[in-house]
């Protein structure tokens, strides 16, 4: 390893910022030094959060496949005609929620697709179909897309849709629909998406509103290094003024069913390299964020054990019913026994942590 590099990753576990610059240049390392990075990563993964690998316990409600957008990375929305189609109405949602209760868990997850009919107030009865449903479990729900076409179909600030919103019982939002915040690759695989600026406004407001949510990436598709690079390097700006983020979690490039992989605009997914690296280099690169996720769903529970080595600490949710992962062609999304999960984390000589949403012991 150059001194160069020893010095970087020496001042970065030291609590020192690293460049944007420096950012680049660890995701471009192509050899044994992947390892000195990492290292680097879970030294200052205990150092910020110690060695408890945590999780929640947590279902998901997809209340609709139908969607207005034309995602070319998704495999899980419908359009009008297609076969398997569906739309859940109060009584299921109802009874989902009341399942989930039932099953102990303490996060209920939904995000849909953005149906033809949906106003603000879909939102918000659903939402609040939900809380009435399972009382006392936090509504996770929501994203930045979500509440711009909320917005746009009520005739309403997305500030007022956000408020609703809260009020109907949504606890904190998810940060998807970030995919690459970078416009020109958002133009090419998410062009009827919001664009950058709007997701950071939307995204800030919920912060402001006393909205924690989340922060998200998926990679390995057409970026490139640089923009990962500009897409953690704005989460670090929004974490510094709001300090809104609860965690980060990377999102591996699932391909298989997806159009631009299909057309040839994407490649096959991030490769292990690059899926080691984007935890590792989001550790030491966001120094703001203290909670780093592996994805159990994207990349399977031995690729995210490793991410556990490279600068992780979450494994995130048991699950149940997970459908957009598997829509674009991945297997086993459904459920994570925490049994399996305390296997992994003492393999690797850690305690497993159950936890809540916002990261308090549950």
């Amino acid at each position: 390893m150059d001194t160069d590099l020893s010095t970087m990753l020496s001042d970065a576990t030291g609590g020192h910022r690293i460049s944007e610059t420096d950012a680049l240049r660890l995701f471009g390392t192509r050899d044994r030094d992947v390892w000195k990075i990492t290292a680097s990563a879970d030294e200052k993964r205990e150092n910020v959060v110690g060695n408890a690998v945590t999780y929640v316990r947590n279902q998901n409600i997809n209340v609709t496949n139908l969607c207005i957008n034309a995602c070319g990375f998704c495999g899980f929305s419908k359009k009008p005609g297609d076969e398997g189609i569906y739309f859940h109405n109060r009584q299921v949602i109802e009874e989902k929620a009341r399942l989930a209760k039932s099953r102990g868990v303490s996060e209920i997850c939904t995000v849909s697709g953005l149906h033809p009919a949906f106003t603000a107030q879909s939102y918000i009865d659903t939402y609040r179909w939900i809380s009435e449903a399972a009382p006392g479990v936090h509504l996770h729900a929501s994203n930045p897309m979500e509440v711009a076409y909320a917005a746009q179909k009520s005739q309403m600030t997305t500030k007022e849709v956000l408020s609703q919103m809260k009020a109907a019982g949504l606890s904190s939002m998810c940060g998807t629909a970030a995919e690459i915040l970078v416009d020109p690759v958002r133009e090419k695989i998410c062009p009827q998406k919001i664009s950058t600026e709007v997701w950071v406004h939307i995204i800030q407001e919920a912060h402001h509103l006393g909205i924690p949510t989340t922060a998200t990436i998926m990679y390995g598709h057409c970026e490139s290094d640089n923009d990962r690079v500009r897409h953690l390097a704005i989460l670090r700006q929004i974490q510094d003024e709001t300090r809104g983020f609860t965690e980060f979690v990377p999102l591996s490039f699932i391909h298989m069913n997806t159009p631009i992989f299909r057309n040839g605009q994407a490649r096959a997914g991030a490769t292990g390299r690059e899926d080691i690296l984007m935890v590792a280099v989001a550790r030491l690169f966001l120094d703001n964020f203290k909670n780093i996720q592996v994805s159990w769903v994207k990349e399977g529970i031995k690729m995210a054990q490793l991410g556990l080595i490279a600068g992780a600490n979450d494994l995130g949710g048991t699950m149940f019913e997970e459908s957009i992962s598997k829509g674009a062609g991945a297997t086993n999304t459904d459920y994570l026994d925490p049994a399996e999960m305390q296997r992994v984390a003492e393999d690797l000589g850690r305690t497993l942590c159950r936890r809540t949403t916002l990261y308090n012991r549950a």
